[in-house]
């Protein structure tokens, strides 16, 4: 599993290897090793490469790697932003250590840069950036942007605040970023994923151990975080066993996402995929479904009758159901029932004006498996109180994922806030940053799938977070495997392709 930490706990991994004998000088040294290493391995000793040193601990990775390239017969060149004076602890010990010339940052802030070096390291600020780039150091991140050359981030590129992937006023657009111990979200959530290029994680000697004392609760979302909670049928079951999933359908000339949503239930493993229909859907829905299954659900037969059929154990309602009272009552009496619940689209923007009603829904079965999966604009308008800024505890997280996380404690569900990044939090405050996902499934229907995917999942059994985990992975991995071109009705029939791909790693 690709944990993630925060930079508090980055500063606090540092801490308890230090505890345990690594000193802080070690760290250091084998942070700017592994950097050297990686440019060394992409680019040979003829490049010119300028080292851009900041004031804090990223400089003096800077101080290393410029000294262990220059060894390495390098063209070398270094920049200390505010001077060696300004540098302490062992980032000053480093500085000591290297032999030629400290440039001020002024030097070759108005330079050709791409006329004197081939390649730019970016050791100015690293993840715990929490402050607007400015002066000096905004003129060297322009500078170096400008000049077209490749960069090399050490930790991650300056002006990304490492916890929420913010740009704090300018930031460098690296080709590569070199990272240690884990990655940060910063490497993850966009903007800031945007500015890393190749992101490499490197390892310099901190213990495993540090893990289980810090106990992180993000992390990529990767198989190896859900895998081992996927289902798998076995000889003797049968396609109830594999659970039955319905998929509430809105009207007549709005159709096409339930049958999305109940096509991606079925080829995620499903073994029963029921679409309930107003009675004046009934003939557009029939005309299109063949293994999916077809019931008529009006006034006199609602959906609280439907679900009084115990093998139904999963119910996904609001996509193209319509905002309103209607779809608002099949929410709440989908969350009355004994089934897991997706709630997507329609279903969310109807309790706009009554958020505390559906919260209340959901609270009241402790053991429930809810899923909500909202865009940022039905988030706003289903979350309004949520802003995402950092609140007093220090232990507190800003940005995307301290939004999906309040909303997930707000509402006792399970929170997909989908996006580029798309982040999955728990109540109980897991959260995982999903990274695979391409441009193209920004299409009509997409997030429609995605519902589907997931009601499928907690069909079969799978526990709320895990199911929405591989909904969202395996949504995006779908997405890559269409590539260009793609349309919301191709992502379903990848599904086989990925699941087999999966069983054999």
């Amino acid at each position: 599993m690709q944990t993630l930490l925060t930079t508090r706990q980055m500063y606090q991994a540092d801490a308890l290897a230090g505890q345990s004998g690594i000193s802080g000088v070690q760290l250091m040294g084998a942070a700017g090793a592994s950097v050297t290493r990686e440019i060394m391995t992409r680019w040979g000793s003829e490049t010119r490469v300028l080292v851009l040193c900041g004031p804090g601990n990223n400089g003096g990775d800077g101080f290393v790697i410029a000294r262990l390239l220059t060894e390495a017969w390098y063209r070398v060149e270094l920049i200390c932003l505010g001077g060696v004076s300004k540098l302490q602890g062992d980032a000053e010990h480093m500085a000591s250590l290297w032999r030629g010339p400290v440039e001020p940052a002024e030097s070759i802030v108005s330079d050709n840069l791409a006329q004197n070096f081939d390649l730019i390291v970016d050791c100015l600020f690293g993840a715990g950036l929490t402050r607007g780039l400015d002066g000096d150091g905004a003129k060297l991140v322009l500078a170096a942007n400008k000049s077209g050359l490749p960069i090399v981030a050490v930790d991650l590129p300056s002006g990304i605040d490492g916890d929420t992937g913010q740009v704090r006023s300018v930031a460098m657009d690296a080709s590569m970023t070199v990272t240690f111990f884990t990655k940060k979200p910063g490497h993850l959530l966009v903007p800031g994923r945007g500015h890393c290029g190749e992101a490499i994680v490197a390892d310099i000697g901190i213990p495993s151990s540090v893990l289980q004392e810090i106990a992180p609760k993000f992390c990529e979302n990767t198989p190896a975080l859900w895998w081992q909670a996927f289902s798998t049928p076995q000889s003797s079951h049968h396609k109830y066993n594999r659970g039955h999933a319905i998929v509430v359908s809105g009207g007549m000339t709005s159709t096409g996402a339930a049958r999305l949503g109940a096509r991606a239930a079925l080829r995620i493993g499903a073994g029963v995929v029921t679409i309930a229909s107003p009675p004046s859907a009934l003939a557009v829905n029939a005309a299109h479904l063949t293994a999916i299954m077809l019931c008529r659900m009006d006034d006199d037969t609602p959906l609280s009758e439907l679900l009084t059929d115990r093998r139904i154990n999963a119910v996904l309602v609001g996509p193209g159901n319509g905002v309103g009272q209607t779809t608002q009552a099949n929410a709440l009496q989908a969350l009355e029932s004994s089934a897991a619940v997706v709630l997507d689209a329609d279903a969310l923007t109807s309790f706009e004006n009554n958020p505390d009603t559906l919260f209340k829904a959901i609270a009241s079965d402790g053991d429930r498996s809810v899923i909500l999966t909202p865009h940022d604009g039905e988030f706003r308008r289903l979350f309004k109180e949520i802003d995402g800024e950092r609140e007093s505890s220090p232990e507190a997280i800003g940005g995307k994922i301290g939004q999906a996380l309040a909303a997930a404690k707000r509402s006792g569900a399970i929170v997909i806030l989908k996006g580029p990044d798309t982040v999955i939090a728990a109540p109980d405050g897991r959260a995982a940053i999903n990274a695979n996902a391409p441009p193209w499934l920004a299409t009509a229907g997409s997030g429609d799938v995605l519902a589907g995917f997931a009601t499928g999942l907690l069909s079969q059994g799978m526990p709320a977070f895990d199911a929405a985990c591989a909904a969202c992975w395996i949504h995006g991995e779908a997405g890559n495997l269409c590539g260009r071109g793609l349309i919301a009705e191709d992502l379903a029939e990848k599904t086989p392709r990925i699941l087999a791909s999966l069983e054999r790693e």
